[in-house]
């Protein structure tokens, strides 16, 4: 019973903190590489360098440099061209690293499937609404969204590893959002080219 509730418990912390990557890549993993050096959170074997000083002034640099950067005009938009399939890389390596005791092969596939998954939904919903608030405000409001997504990323970043079970009940409420978002916007896009300016009619 024990050794489940260890492998339910792990599942949730990753799920939480891989969906955390799909608003900041580096500051989920700061969080858990921090928490794992505290001894309030156990990594897989193999990702036990996440514990090292080393690791944490690492992540710390990559997460200051990667948060200053969201608050750059224009520098934003082009970062969300290369986020999306970085935090799902970042959420399957999280997931992963949170996965212990089970099969090797079991613990990629769920990692891959719900960490990189729901990362890489989250970051593109976040896109979207970056997108939209570029268009409307000229790119001006984007400081605003860049506030959100960091603060949503260090709060569910947080709340994975003190209430892992609500911050995975939150993940998923988080990526059929996203998900619904970014559909409704893709689409919108989608129609828009489509239509584009009326044919001119033969005189």
């Amino acid at each position: 019973m024990d050794h489940f509730y260890t492998i339910a418990l792990g599942i949730c912390v990753g799920i939480g903190l891989s969906a955390s990557c799909g608003f900041r890549i580096f500051v989920p993993m700061l969080v858990m590489s921090i928490a794992a050096k505290a001894g309030a959170l156990t990594l897989s074997a193999e990702f036990a360098w996440l514990e090292s000083w080393g690791a944490i002034i690492g992540l710390s640099v990559a997460t200051i440099l990667e948060v200053g950067a969201y608050y750059i005009p224009w520098l934003d938009n082009a970062l969300d061209t290369v986020t999306t399939p970085s935090a799902a890389i970042a959420g399957t390596v999280t997931a992963a690293a949170c996965f212990t005791e089970i099969d090797p092969f079991l613990q990629w596939s769920l990692a891959l499937i719900a960490g990189g998954g729901s990362a890489g939904v989250i970051s593109t919903g976040t896109t979207a609404v970056r997108g939209i608030s570029t268009v409307t405000t000229g790119g001006f409001g984007n400081f605003v969204v860049a506030t959100g997504e960091l603060l949503a990323s260090l709060f569910m970043s947080l709340l994975s590893i003190v209430f892992s079970i609500g911050a995975a009940i939150l993940a998923i409420i988080l990526v059929g959002f996203s998900l619904r978002y970014a559909i409704r916007w893709l689409t919108g896009k989608r129609s828009k080219g489509d239509t584009g300016e009326p044919d001119a009619k033969p005189a």
